[in-house]
């Protein structure tokens, strides 16, 4: 799922929390999330419980074990290095497309799920 927006609050992350279930509607859910303020609030953990969306917290200080930090970093390399910004809409359209252009495999691939030391297939 992808979303663009101004903004990141806890409004903003109940939408996406919304968007999941709307997707995966028939689907146990577990998210694994960073400790973002949006994500810790008791009105999204009220949601997510409410949609049925079980919340799991990474441990503080760990990118490595978030698999969208590692796709993230994949497509700031390719989609935007190296090109003027010319408005952050654009380069967020930009990256957004460079992700839905890539095949389900190569996200998981690119995200490190795929790899043999992925710490959740342990």
């Amino acid at each position: 799922m992808l979303l663009i927006t101004d903004a990141f609050d806890q409004v903003t992350h109940q939408y996406f929390l919304e968007m999941i279930r709307r997707h995966w509607r028939a689907w146990n859910i577990v998210l694994f999330e960073d400790r973002a303020a949006p994500h810790k609030a008791e009105e999204s953990f009220e949601l997510a419980k409410e949609l049925k969306i079980e919340i799991r917290f990474l441990p503080k200080a760990t990118p490595e074990l978030n698999a969208m930090d590692h796709l993230w970093r994949f497509v700031k390399e390719q989609a935007l290095a190296n090109r003027p910004t010319i408005s952050i809409d654009k380069s967020a359209d930009l990256a957004c497309q460079y992700i839905l252009e890539m095949n389900p495999y190569e996200r998981l691939q690119k995200a490190g799920i795929l790899s043999g030391n992925f710490w959740l297939s342990k």
